[in-house]
């Protein structure tokens, strides 16, 4: 058998060694021990010889795509349409898995206040007290809310209903995503539709976004006489955009503003002949 050719790594390990005999290192015992190393590690490959591959098992199918009737948003759209009453909407809310949030929250939160009222308030998601309480505005900004309307004669026992755009308390009271927002809308707007207000007044930006489809930012859309419409509607709702409870509570040299659409909406309301309790 002819010599053996060492590789390129051997060679190179060689050099080495040779460049420190030149300069005056003893690599006798070195060089053996890198003489000895091959065969070492000869022996020791078929140990680790790599397991024999399995045939590779033929591919999974993907699943087939949900039907677009199948998905969280058409879900919602049947089950909003097949509710005539808003007690049925309620059920319908309670009855939906298509939003994620349901699986984190403690109650759903769907509305409080009179079924079919002149006044329908909407806002965004449930906070702690809400998702506790099952109530939409029942902590902090709650009673500031019905303190507000006590001021024009409005009341939750009497002539208001209050909802939201989201009917489950996001983890942390994060800002819900567009996905939850789109799940949601069905019964809104099914809401809106059922109630037929006489006065929509939709609270902080989240809620004039998602009911009137527009990206003004509120202190643009607050203050104004405003309507919402939309297919499906027999005709267009007055609609009002005020400022949110809990940012007055952040921001409370904003009460003044908040004041000013309040008595816009006691002007308006006395023009559309509404009958509210004596302002208090």
């Amino acid at each position: 058998m002819g010599p053996m050719i060492p590789s390129l790594d051997q060679a190179a390990a060689r050099a080495l060694l040779a460049f420190w005999r030149s300069a005056g290192v003893d690599m006798d015992e070195a060089e053996a021990i890198y003489a000895a190393a091959p065969a070492k590690t000869a022996a020791a490959a078929p140990q680790h010889k790599p397991p024999l591959e399995r045939p590779s098992a033929p591919p999974v199918a993907a699943p087939r795509l949900r039907r677009a009737a199948e998905s969280p948003v058409d879900g919602a759209r049947a089950l909003a349409q097949a509710a005539s009453t808003i007690a049925e909407l309620r059920t319908a809310v309670s009855a939906f898995e298509g939003c994620a949030l349901k699986a984190t929250a403690r109650n759903t939160v769907f509305s409080d206040g009179v079924e079919g009222a002149p006044v329908l308030i909407i806002g965004e998601a449930p906070g702690k007290d809400e998702d506790e309480q099952g109530k939409p505005f029942v902590g902090r900004s709650g009673q500031l809310l019905d303190r507000m309307l006590a001021t024009i004669g409005l009341d939750r026992k009497s002539n208001v209903l209050i909802s939201n755009t989201i009917y489950w308390r996001p983890p942390g009271n994060r800002d819900p995503t567009q996905g939850e927002i789109v799940a949601c809308l069905p019964f809104v707007e099914r809401l809106i539709e059922l109630s037929r207000p006489k006065l929509l007044i939709l609270t902080g930006k989240a809620a004039a976004h998602t009911v009137l489809k527009r990206e003004d930012g509120v202190m643009k859309l607050r203050g104004r006489r405003l309507t919402h419409s939309r297919e499906g509607l027999e005709a267009p709702i007055n609609a009002m955009v005020m400022l949110h409870p809990a940012y007055l509570l952040r921001q409370p040299q904003q009460k003044r503003l908040a004041w000013n659409d309040l008595l816009l909406v006691d002007a308006w309301l006395r023009e559309l002949g509404v009958d509210r309790a004596p302002q208090s």
